[in-house]
């Protein structure tokens, strides 16, 4: 069990991290509601912050506060909708790897063990070059390369849970692999694959403004990431314009920092689960 001070501060965590997310997916669904500017309209370049324009206007001359708005749309959808896949994908390899003995555990272990070597940032940069520059390609580069992490927490989970006797008992009744895995199994699993989905999304949100940063995003869809991209590319960064660049960055960290912590308490809350207090003793 959790001391006293620390559940307080992994409540904190879990808090600080659901205001910070409500705050941005606000931003997102708002986003028409609370720009002051459509992103399509342009007016004069190059232009201060000021009362009319809160960021100032782009080498486009448009509107960079009602960009930055629009722009966390893109941001999380690609967080979210990649994590999404690579979760996906982890839960079930790591389910097979953990519960099947011989050739099949063997070959799913042997699957994750080699993409465990596999640099993963360099692979996903020539993937995401190779496939062209569309969100869509983005979503499947990152949802298909990222899903170790997850595959080897929940492999590590199902290796627990298949010595319990409640699943020799299922064997002993006849129910088949499959009953077992999807009623018995998964259930006990989901806390750990609810808490790497949270940390899977904050990744995938920087792998997403990593690649379009290199100029690998997508030119018609405008990410944070990309917003940093056309910053530096287009004289954002030489002409000192701290805030074209500035405010993405920090976009970016604090949505990222908000999945961190509250992952960190889904984590923390999965930990003292009377399931796992049970499977530690």
């Amino acid at each position: 069990m959790l001391e006293p001070m620390e559940q307080t501060k992994n409540n904190l965590f879990g808090l600080v991290g659901c205001l910070i997310l409500l705050t941005f997916g606000g931003v997102a669904l708002l986003a028409e509601f609370l720009a002051p500017h459509s992103t399509t309209t342009s007016f004069s370049v190059y232009l201060p912050p000021s009362g009319t324009h809160v960021l100032g206007t782009n080498d486009m001359g448009y509107d960079i506060f009602s960009e930055l708005l629009f722009a966390s749309r893109i941001s999380l959808l690609v967080g979210l909708v990649a994590a999404l896949i690579s979760v996906f994908i982890g839960t079930g390899v790591g389910l097979l790897s953990g519960y099947y003995r011989g050739v099949i555990g063997d070959l799913m272990t042997g699957i994750i063990d080699i993409f465990l070597l596999i640099p993963f940032l360099p692979l996903m940069v020539i993937l995401a070059a190779y496939l062209g520059p569309s969100i869509w390609n983005i979503i499947l580069v990152i949802g298909l390369l990222g899903w170790c992490s997850t595959a080897r927490v929940v492999r590590a989970k199902v290796l627990q849970l298949r010595e319990m006797p409640f699943i020799e008992a299922a064997k002993a009744v006849g129910l088949s692999n499959r009953s077992i895995i999807l009623r018995h199994i998964f259930p006990n699993v989901t806390e750990v694959v609810a808490a790497k989905f949270v940390l899977s999304v904050a990744g995938a949100m920087l792998s997403e403004a990593s690649l379009s940063f290199l100029g690998l995003g997508d030119p018609a869809r405008i990410s944070w990431g990309g917003m940093i991209h056309y910053a530096f590319k287009r004289g954002g960064f030489f002409n000192g314009m701290w805030y074209w660049y500035l405010p993405p960055g920090i976009c970016i960290a604090l949505c990222t920092i908000g999945f961190v912590l509250l992952g960190l308490y889904l984590e923390a809350k999965n930990n003292q689960s009377p399931a796992n207090q049970l499977l530690a003793d």
